[in-house]
C-alpha cells in the first residue's frame, strides 16, 4: 500500500494522539488533526487528505456531516469511527464504519475496505 496522507477527525484528545501514531506506525502521514466538524471541512480542503478516519460523533458538530460536506466537493476515501456503528449503517449503509474499541488489524482491514482494495 502506498504512504497515504491521513486526516483524523476526533474530538477526544488522547484517542486523536494514539489513532495518529498508529497510523503513523504504519508508515502513513497524517496531515491534519481536527476536533470538530467545521475544523474538518477547512482542514480536508486545505490538506486533501487521502483518507479521512472520522469519529461519527462528535462535540462539535457531527462527523457524518463533516463527510457528506467534504466528499459533496472532493470524494475522499474515509472511515467512520463508532461505538454504535449500527446507527452508523442507518445513515450511510455503504459506508466503512469501524467499532470502537478497536485493534491494529481492524484499522488496517477497515483502511483496505476504504479504499477498495479488500481481499475478495
Amino acid at each position: 500500500m502506498k504512504k497515504l496522507r491521513v486526516m483524523i477527525v476526533e474530538d477526544d484528545g488522547i484517542i486523536a494522539k494514539l489513532l495518529a501514531e498508529l497510523i503513523e506506525a504504519l508508515g502513513h502521514e497524517v496531515c491534519a488533526i481536527e476536533s470538530g466538524e467545521s475544523g474538518a471541512v477547512a482542514a480536508a480542503r486545505r490538506s486533501k487528505p487521502d483518507l479521512m478516519i472520522v469519529d461519527a460523533h462528535l462535540q462539535d458538530g457531527s462527523g457524518i456531516g463533516a463527510v457528506e460536506t467534504i466528499t459533496d466537493i472532493d470524494p475522499v476515501p474515509h472511515i467512520f469511527v463508532s461505538g454504535n456503528p449500527s446507527a452508523v449503517k442507518l445513515l450511510k449503509p455503504n459506508a466503512t464504519v469501524l467499532q470502537k474499541p478497536y485493534f491494529e488489524l481492524d484499522l488496517l482491514l477497515a483502511i483496505q475496505s476504504a479504499l477498495g482494495t479488500a481481499a475478495p
